[in-house]
């Protein structure tokens, strides 16, 4: 891990003629960003997953005016540079998708649609690219914020531990949404439906990396709701609501990204409108969240970050003053400090990272 080469890899909004996903070198002794390539021809690609044993990264491109469909995309990561080439790419019958993952055995690609209420599910292929799409579901309802959740809003799209579930946390519904996932037919069973406070707005969700708990950032209320999670029943049951904000905040915001330390003893949430990182301990012993520390990202709007691979750093990505900014982590405490380190991306929205064969 110490001399590892490690790429980073940028998500954003951007028109079809501007660079959408920006390529960076990290290095893991300092934290230092380095410029690879961009690449450009795609319309809001704004979220990435990565597959390390087959040196692939997926994303998507919106639909282009006139058009009916998005396209869901495979590029190939270069060995030695970790740069990308367009692998293959498939109609994603919707027009703009908001969050794509991978299941844990990289069987499946899974892509959400915040605007159209859908979810989608994609084979991938023996060679790594992915297959026509293979079931779409469209979440119905409504719940008790005008404007945001006058219709369903599914986020973000997981699988589980066991790798038999898949959780989908929608906004629009004030629900997590619970389906078990048929290999065979390549199909979204529904399985249960778990209901947050009116108002909340479920956005994203982490499971904790070595115990039976699991976690989501509420958008609308700003909070962050802990769970305990039967992996054999596929069930959530909430013990815990705690603020995302400090006591003494006033102002307007909205959470975004939720991630867990690989060690499992701290959770870090991100605040918009605050524009902070909040760092809570988790008691392993119930699951539970104290709060750590709340400190501001170093610009505005951080719509997501993400945990180096060996702890060491975290990258927060400030979509609306187009940075990303760099912080060290302490391992015994969790506390982020700044290191002063940043570059400027326009618009940056998703943070994923690749480790190139020695």
């Amino acid at each position: 891990m110490e001399n590892a080469k490690w790429i980073t890899y940028f998500g954003s909004y951007a028109g079809k003629q501007s660079p959408g996903i920006h390529v960076y070198m990290l290095d893991e002794q300092s934290g230092e960003l380095s410029s690879i390539e961009t690449v450009s021809g795609l319309i809001n690609p704004t979220f990435l997953t990565v597959s390390q044993s087959k040196g692939l990264l997926y994303s998507y491109t919106q639909a282009d005016e006139g058009q009916d469909s998005g396209a869901v995309l495979t590029y190939r990561i270069d060995s030695e540079s970790g740069a990308l080439s367009l692998a293959g790419q498939e109609p994603s019958l919707d027009k703009s998708a908001t969050h794509i993952n991978l299941d844990h055995a990289e069987k499946f690609a899974m892509t959400v649609s915040y605007s159209e209420g859908t979810i989608n599910l994609f084979p991938v292929q023996p060679n790594g690219q992915l297959g026509p799409l293979s079931d779409k579901v469209r979440h119905e309802g409504s719940s008790v914020v005008p404007k945001r959740q006058e219709s369903a809003h599914p986020h973000s799209i997981y699988t589980d531990p066991t790798d038999q579930f898949v959780i989908v946390p929608d906004l629009g519904l004030d629900t997590i949404k619970v389906y078990r996932l048929d290999r065979e037919q390549g199909k979204f069973l529904p399985h249960d439906d778990v209901k947050l406070a009116p108002g909340s707005g479920p956005r994203h969700f982490a499971f904790h990396p070595s115990l039976a708990y699991a976690y989501v950032i509420n958008e609308l209320n700003s909070t962050i709701t802990v769970f305990t999670y039967d992996g054999q029943a596929g069930k959530l049951q909430e013990i815990q609501t705690v603020s995302a904000l400090p006591e003494d905040f006033n102002g307007t915001s909205s959470t975004a990204e939720v991630q867990i330390s690989a060690c499992g003893s701290f959770l870090y949430g991100s605040n918009r409108g605050h524009d902070s990182i909040a760092v809570f301990a988790i008691d392993k012993s119930s699951g539970k969240l104290s709060l750590v520390q709340h400190i501001s990202t170093g610009g505005e709007h951080p719509r997501h970050f993400s945990l180096t691979p060996s702890g060491r750093y975290l990258l927060a990505a400030n979509k609306d003053s187009n940075s990303v900014h760099v912080f060290k982590v302490d391992p015994v405490s969790g506390r982020l400090s700044a290191t002063g380190q940043s570059i400027s991306i326009p618009q940056p929205t998703c943070v994923r990272y690749y480790k190139l064969p020695s």
